[in-house]
């Protein structure tokens, strides 16, 4: 499949979805993304530095917009936005806002590469286990380059990532679970050259939470997780650090 038609079909998954579209009002979807929270909060939480004075934040591929409303809880006076490439996704970030009491400062649907903050204006970009989603790394790179202020930070969050050598494999076990909607699985080395192309500092620290896993998965990621070399040659939960230069030249 090309990239338009997989970015096709994951805005109509959530037109269609029995349990996402705007019209649905699932409690197995408020469960799971209400427990999806704690390892938000988990990751975000590893992050000091990336949290500390933040005025504006923007989420890509926020889906619902369940995250932000969150993060706008914890952090009342920051200008937060959400985003999603469906507008029948984030067409239903009124039902977190309820839930969470809040209200966010903006949001709207747009791929991961075409936001419409302006040059230099965002502190802290942030996303949730969707940057396995997005169709054009590169393109996706450039744009957080783009609009992130001189110092500011971008975090891919719980994202499943791989070393290049095994990411046929790693890729036909996700797209197997759920084939619903096309999936990927970052390949690691590959995230943090576009990173460094772009202008952007990148680090990555493995994460290989046992949470919400299955029986399966519980054992691996539970070996992983006592193993640390295993981390960065096996398929494994990862968590993306990007920080903008204050010095950053564009790229041409």
């Amino acid at each position: 499949m090309d990239v338009e038609t997989k970015e096709l079909i994951e805005i109509d998954y959530w037109r269609l979805s029995s349990e996402e579209s705007p019209e649905a009002d699932s409690v197995s979807n408020i469960t799971n993304k209400v427990s999806d929270a704690a390892n938000f909060l988990d990751c975000l939480g590893r992050f000091p530095a990336a949290l500390r004075g933040v005025e504006h934040a923007v989420e890509l591929g926020g889906g619902q917009g369940w995250a932000s409303c969150l993060f706008k809880r914890l952090y009342p006076s920051a200008h937060v936005t959400a985003t999603d490439i469906s507008q029948y996704a984030i067409g239903s970030i009124e039902k977190w806002e309820r839930l969470w009491g809040v209200k966010v400062d903006g949001a709207y649907d747009c791929r991961s590469y075409s936001t419409r903050e302006d040059d230099s204006s965002v502190d802290l970009v942030f996303c949730f286990a969707s940057a396995h989603h997005f169709r054009k790394h590169d393109a996706t790179l450039r744009e957080i380059s783009r609009i992130l202020k001189p110092g500011g930070r971008a975090l891919y969050l719980y994202e499943p990532a791989t070393p290049k050598a095994l990411h046929s494999l790693a890729h036909w076990r996700v797209n197997r679970k759920r084939p619903a909607v096309p999936e990927d699985v970052l390949i690691t080395s590959r995230i943090l050259e576009l990173a460094g192309r772009n202008g952007l500092a990148a680090s990555v620290s493995y994460h290989p939470s046992v949470v919400r896993r299955g029986p399966f998965e519980t054992i691996y990621f539970g070996v992983l997780s006592r193993m640390a070399p295993l981390q960065k040659m096996l398929p494994c939960t990862a968590n993306f650090e990007f920080l903008k230069p204050v010095s950053f030249v564009a790229r041409a």
